[in-house]
């Protein structure tokens, strides 16, 4: 427990001179490997979501249609093409943010 208290004290003192803390961006190369596989497989899994999405809602109105049903898909609609889009801008979005 001493050394714990010690430890965050001398944190305390390496942040209280002034200096701003600049760690390195590198991560390893096993887990950015790691990372970038499991976020490819993310985008393909969203973007197949996305068309899946479009596709029944699509199949939705054209039986709505045929029975002469109201049309309240278009909403749905919207909603599937929105996230079809922030599918679509996660990656340039978050690269234009943290660089």
């Amino acid at each position: 427990m001493f050394q714990a208290l010690a430890a965050k004290a001398h944190q305390h003192i390496i942040l209280a001179d002034g200096k701003i803390p600049d760690p390195t961006r590198d991560a390893p190369g096993a887990l950015t490997g790691k990372v970038n596989t499991v976020l490819g497989i993310l985008a393909w899994a969203g973007t197949a979501a996305g068309v899946a999405g479009v596709l029944i809602t699509g199949a939705m109105m054209a039986v709505s249609m045929r029975r002469g049903e109201g049309s309240e898909h278009m909403g749905r609609l919207g909603m599937v093409l929105g996230g079809c889009v922030l599918v679509a801008t996660a990656g340039p979005v978050v690269t234009f943010v943290f660089g």
